[in-house]
């Protein structure tokens, strides 16, 4: 392959920015953020990898590859914003770790009323709450959405004592952390009977307020939702009123629709609800970026001597697939270290 020129827009260290260089010695690299890439930049480059702003992106008509550092770049694959022919890849792979770890720690303080428990202390009031609290151990998880977060989640609900479902577009064998996978027909059939339900979904059609009211009067009472993956994926004014009538316990959300969600949104004010303004991932966790750049140095090499690149998504189903070349990186494990 002739040299090419690689736009890289992400907050990189020397040796990670060595690491990228590396990986396609022949091709001319420059380095620059999402914040301060340039048209020229953009406009430069055959393949771009990081997030730069759509606006740029979408005038350089002759991108070969666009390798996103999110899960589920859904604006750029909007019709029209990239090439017809470029290349999507996604850093499926990336953020399990990162994510699963904060849908543990909210799962984990909801149901031992951690959350009320700082607020009590900000009164000063050492007086305990009446009421029993919930074990992780022995509860039922339903985790909406089985990708790289979702399966990551669910290993980790396991390795705590909970018994795991999981449900997918299609059914699954189930690996051996799951009693079963099922596919997402099953959905409404699974609900009454989970303690928890994690979504891990990515924004497309069919997911689109998918947890309506319908749906959540379908959980199982006292249940506890928790959503890492798309606001758009629960109707939230639908998901304040099953929490303030009892119905649900409490919710943890680090995606809200709208996003960000309103002042005067009653999901602010309940006392089971934690929200985060959708920084489970991003790079809190230096692992994270340390895995993203493990994924495009691994899609770079493979770039540059002409293979099939892994983690390409579908602009039509918005997934990573078997419909798609390449695999999956589906776990911290896989990302590739070097």
């Amino acid at each position: 392959m002739t040299e090419k020129h690689i736009l890289v827009a992400l907050p990189l260290s020397a040796g990670q920015r060595e690491r990228i260089r590396q990986a396609a010695p022949a091709f001319a690299c420059r380095f620059t953020t999402e914040e301060t890439a340039t048209l020229e930049e953009v406009l430069w480059a055959d393949a771009i990898l990081g997030n730069v702003p759509v606006e740029l992106i979408r005038q350089n008509r002759r991108l070969a590859w666009f390798q996103s550092n999110f899960a589920g770049p859904d604006p750029y694959l909007e019709p029209g914003v990239l090439p017809p022919d470029c290349l999507v890849t996604n850093a499926t792979g990336a953020y399990g770790l990162a994510i699963s770890e904060w849908m543990l720690g909210m799962w984990l303080a909801l149901a031992k009323d951690l959350q009320l428990y700082r607020d009590r202390q900000r009164r000063q009031c050492w007086q305990a709450i009446e009421r029993p609290v919930r074990s992780v151990a022995g509860s039922r998880v339903l985790c909406v959405g089985m990708g790289d977060i979702g399966a990551s989640f669910a290993r980790r609900a396991h390795a705590l004592g909970a018994e795991v479902v999981g449900v997918r577009r299609h059914a699954a064998p189930a690996p051996d952390y799951c009693l079963r996978v099922v596919g997402a027909e099953e959905l409404d059939a699974e609900l009454p009977g989970a303690d928890v339900v994690a979504l891990s979904l990515p924004g497309t059609p069919e997911t689109a307020r998918l947890f309506d009211a319908a749906r959540l009067a379908r959980c199982k009472p006292g249940a506890i939702l928790i959503n890492v993956g798309r606001g758009t994926a629960v109707d939230s004014d639908a998901l304040a009123a099953a929490i303030e009538s009892g119905a649900l316990y409490g919710a943890a959300l680090d995606v809200t629709d709208p996003e960000p969600l309103p002042p005067e949104h009653p999901l602010w004010r309940l006392d089971t609800v934690l929200i985060t303004p959708h920084i489970s991932g991003r790079f809190s966790l230096p692992r994270t970026l340390e895995n993203i750049v493990g994924i495009f140095a691994h899609n770079l090499r493979r770039f540059a001597s002409g293979q099939t690149l892994d983690n390409q998504m579908s602009r039509r189903t918005r997934y990573v697939s078997a419909e798609m070349p390449g695999r999956r990186l589906t776990c911290e494990a896989e990302v590739p270290a070097q």
